[in-house]
């Protein structure tokens, strides 16, 4: 092993321990910014080290890719607003998974259309090309249903279950074949496309509640089509970065499909079918209470325990600054304030999480469901700002609703409830909150920045 050879597994072998020390410091948020430093510096020990190749003979083309690279990566790191956050991840992903499909179908194309590829190598290929285009596809679907440009809701036709199923197997038998007789490019070209057919048809009957699953199983897609290109193309690095991107995706979607107690079968395979009648539900004849900022402000001024339930909307709002400041006078009376975060809250795992942070409220007051859900019935006020679906008790009664059995947090065990939102639109789901209707809720409409702007001044004036 040359000189080289030695600094290119070196730096390899750096990358991939700064790649799992990464993943373990973002398992809490105290080490969180750490834990991104951490894969920062291992990604960029993977370039240089993939730039010392010898292969390279050319840097223009390099150059070139990291310019168009930059030039996208910029703004989206920048700009794109924490509210939208979900539809930036669908479309890295989406970046990602198109590098390995393009990476895959050239490898064979320079391999003489398959015909100087052995069988373990068309096996890599073969997967990586597969995952690669479905995830393509799959996650342009995910975009355009978060970005609302299409219809959140599932949609769904007669006999989609079996066209789905039956376009699968005829990919996956393709990919077989492959493997078998790799000097078949009508299979291979075929395989591709089918697989980009895949990824439209899995995402597109699931709706808008199981977003956030489809979203991490599509990263784990990902992350196995850029390992699969490791084997293809002899990259340990890719290999080990790529295992480790797929298996943390796929053991969040199991944590994320248990949290909203969906079957990760259903979600994997599409959750098909129209929602249920009594999904639609209304509530009429039923009425709900609003309340004014003023009178809103003397419950909390007074209250002895407040918790904070953020949300969606407080996300939109960019709120966190202000609820932090709210928080500070309620505690300042005397009061204690906990931040209940469900599983799912803001639509991904950890976007309260993050949004909090960003108004240094301290960790040990951002409490899981499991840990605050007794603490409701303890609670003076519980104070929703723009969550709508994990916090409707329908989950826990309603065998109609799309979320029934899914774990929400217990606002309706607290004394009072305070609710913040612009209107009575439904949430991701589309269904009718019952919380909105119980004679403990008082709704706050409006903007929720504006609203707790509000609220802190009279708490102010109260003091």
């Amino acid at each position: 092993m040359t000189t080289r050879e030695l600094l290119i597994q070196a730096t390899y072998l750096v990358a991939s321990v700064l790649f799992i020390l990464g993943l373990r410091s973002l398992t809490a948020p105290a080490t969180a910014r750490r834990g991104m430093q951490q894969a920062a510096v291992g990604m960029l020990l993977a370039i240089v080290g993939t730039l010392l190749h010898e292969q390279i003979v050319d840097f223009r083309f390099i150059l070139l890719g990291l310019a168009l690279g930059s030039a996208i990566g910029y703004p989206l790191g920048m700009f794109v607003p924490m509210t939208a956050m979900p539809q930036r991840i669908a479309i890295s992903h989406m970046f990602g998974a198109l590098a390995a499909t393009l990476v895959g179908i050239s490898e064979f194309y320079n391999a003489g259309n398959g015909g100087a590829v052995g069988h373990a190598r068309m096996a890599a290929l073969g997967f990586e090309v597969l995952f690669g285009a479905l995830t393509v596809t799959g996650s342009f679907i995910a975009f355009g249903k978060l970005q609302e440009l299409l219809p959140g809701r599932p949609l769904t036709f007669k006999g989609q279950n079996a066209a789905n199923g039956v376009l699968f197997l005829v990919t996956v038998a393709l990919f077989v074949w492959l493997v078998v007789e790799p000097a078949t490019p009508w299979a291979f070209y075929l395989m591709a496309a089918l697989a980009f057919a895949v990824g439209v048809s899995l995402v597109v009957p699931i709706g808008g509640a199981d977003m956030p699953v489809v979203l991490s199983l599509l990263n784990s897609y990902a992350g196995l089509a850029s390992s699969a290109t490791g084997f293809a193309i002899g990259n340990n690095v890719l290999i080990i970065a790529g295992a480790l991107d797929g298996a943390s995706g796929f053991i969040l979607s199991i944590a994320m499909s248990k949290a909203m107690n969906r079957s990760f079968g259903n979600v994997l395979f599409g959750a098909f079918g129209a929602p249920v009648e009594s999904a639609k539900k209304l509530a009429e004849g039923l009425t709900v209470h609003a309340v004014t900022a003023e009178d809103a402000a003397i419950q909390l001024a007074y209250a002895r325990k407040v918790i904070v339930v953020p949300g969606y909307g407080m996300a939109v709002a960019q709120a966190q600054h202000q609820v932090r400041e709210l928080a500070d006078l309620v505690e300042k009376n005397g009061g204690e304030v906990l931040y209940a975060i469900h599983p799912v809250a803001g639509r991904m795992p950890g976007h309260m999480n993050v949004l909090l942070a960003e108004a240094d409220v301290p960790y040990d007051k951002l409490k899981d469901m499991e840990e605050v859900n007794h603490e409701f019935q303890n609670a003076d006020v519980a104070l929703v700002i723009g969550a709508n679906d994990v916090v409707n008790p329908a989950a826990k009664h309603d065998k109609g609703s799309p979320i029934y059995g899914m774990p929400i947090l217990a606002v309706q065990d607290a004394k009072s409830i305070i609710v913040m939102k612009r209107s009575m639109s439904p949430g991701f789901a589309g269904i009718e909150n019952e919380l909105f209707y119980d004679p403990k809720t008082s709704m706050l409409f409006g903007d929720a920045k504006a609203s707790l702007a509000r609220l802190v001044t009279e708490i102010k004036q109260q003091a």
